[in-house]
This record gives structure tokens, sequence and C-alpha cells, in this order.
């Protein structure tokens, strides 16, 4: 798809238009331009959209394609105006339901509308917090309310995937460092003992660990491969000794490691 523009068009944030548009995409090689357009909620935001999209498609030569979750028919009737492909999502989805359950959905503007009364979002910004508080080793006080410790040598992506489980799923995720000299004693950090059943492991391909600390502290003992290559096997070594479950963030997404996660840690997260 090069040379190709594909706009993610919302009355809300617009990232669920983009997570199903881009999951759809994946299917198919290249890599368009995106444009997200998020709070597209009057007739007048939606002709400056259309505007935008027909001068692209004039430029490009080609229908760029639109993804679209409106739920005011006067806008979605604007945007499908537009000299581009349009890919409805609530009318592609939402209207068969409707007619499956019998009733009307509640053609709500926007997924954060009434986020003041929602105690799962309240739960998720506890989630962030707690993450946050918790990132790196930072405080090892209140492990007993972590719901998932990740553990693994430094950049090997503890960090992101704790804060995706945050922020995603609210899940109070800590994530602790295993370090030389934890592997010179042989035995996991002492705050990590008592909670060893919620430990999950991440490791990475040494050459890849390399490439990144490199970025962090160039020509350094820690970004050698020699040292990198020491650090993994170590890790994998204790993780293995001490039973702890893991896997390579190598070539994972985050998506794909947080769901792991819960898979082994909180099967009830995946079912509500």
């Amino acid at each position: 798809m090069p040379n190709r523009t594909v706009f993610f068009v919302s009355d809300g944030t617009g990232i669920t238009a983009e997570t199903f548009g881009n999951s759809i995409l994946a299917q198919f090689p290249g890599k368009p331009r995106h444009v997200r357009k998020p709070f597209i909620d009057t007739p007048d935001k939606a002709h400056q959209v259309v505007r935008e999209v027909n001068e692209t498609a004039e430029r490009e030569g080609k229908r760029p394609i639109v993804f679209i979750t409106l739920v005011d028919p006067d806008v979605r009737d604007i945007i499908q105006s537009a000299h581009a492909m349009v890919m409805d999502m609530f009318r592609t989805f939402v209207e068969p339901l409707e007619i499956e359950f019998g009733i009307k959905s509640n053609h709500r503007v926007g997924r954060f509308s009434d986020v003041s009364k929602s105690s799962e979002y309240s739960d998720r910004i506890a989630a962030i917090n707690f993450s946050l508080e918790h990132d790196d080793g930072q405080s090892s006080k209140n492990l007993d309310s972590a719901e998932v410790v990740l553990v693994g040598v430094s950049r090997s992506g503890k960090t992101p995937t704790s804060l995706y489980l945050a922020m995603q799923h609210g899940i109070k995720a800590a994530n602790y460092p295993l370090i030389p000299e934890d592997f010179e004693r042989g035995a996991l950090p002492s705050p990590l003992k008592q909670h060893k059943k919620k430990c999950f492991g991440l490791t990475i391909a040494p050459e890849r660990l390399a490439e990144i600390r490199h970025e962090r502290r160039p020509n350094s003992k820690y970004a050698s491969i020699e040292n990198c290559r020491y650090e993994v096997a170590a890790a994998e070594q204790m993780m293995r000794r001490e039973g702890i479950a893991w896997l390579s963030s190598t070539t994972k997404s985050i998506e794909e490691i947080a769901t792991t996660i819960l898979r082994d840690i909180r099967p009830d997260r995946l079912i509500y």
C-alpha cells in the first residue's frame, strides 16, 4: 500500500477506529500514511475532514481509506460523501446487533464520556499509579497488592508491558530488574521471594538487548554483547530454577506479551 493514506475518523478519541483499522490493514503488505481525526462531532468538522480527504485523493491519485466510528447520522453522511473508500464500523457491526437483540443502541458519542462515574476507569488510574510507583524496583512496598510482578534484565521490556497492563486492563503490575549482584548471589532479590507466585519473567535476545542498551549507554560494559549474553543467560537460568514462567520479548508486541501474562497469571481478566 505505498503512497496510500488511511484516515481514522471518530467522534471520540479515534482509538477504536485506529485499533480495528490497523488490525485489518496488517493483513496487507506495505505501510500507508496514517491520519487520525478525533472528536469530529459537528457538520463543520466533518466538512473539514472531507476537504482534507479529497485533497489527499487528488494529490495521491488514489482514493484514501477512511475508517469511521461516528454515531451522528448527519456527520456520518458528510464523511460518506468524501472521495474515499469509507469503512463504517458502527453501521457494519452495531446495526446488525440492533436487529439481533431487538433493541436500539444508545448511540453514545465517545467511549470516555462518563468516566467520572466509571469504577472501571478509577481502577485503571489506580493501577497506572501503582505501576509507576513500582517501576524498575523503585519500591517494594505494597507488593501484596500487585497482581503481577515482571522480572528480567534491564531493558527487556518490563516497563512498557507493566504500563500497558495497567492502562488497558487495570492490572496492578510491578516490575523488578534482575542485576549482576542477584546472579552472583544465585537468588531472587529478597523483596520478590514471598511474591514468587506472582512473578512473570521477560527475556530478550542478547543481540537485541545490546542494540537497545547502546542507544542508552554507547560503548559501555553495560551494553557490550558479552555482558548482555551473560545477563540474559543468568536471568533465564534463575527463572528456570525458581519455577518462574517467562517469554522472550524479542519479536513479540506489547499486546502479545500482556495477553500471555493475563492468560497465565490472571485468566479471569480475559472474561469480563
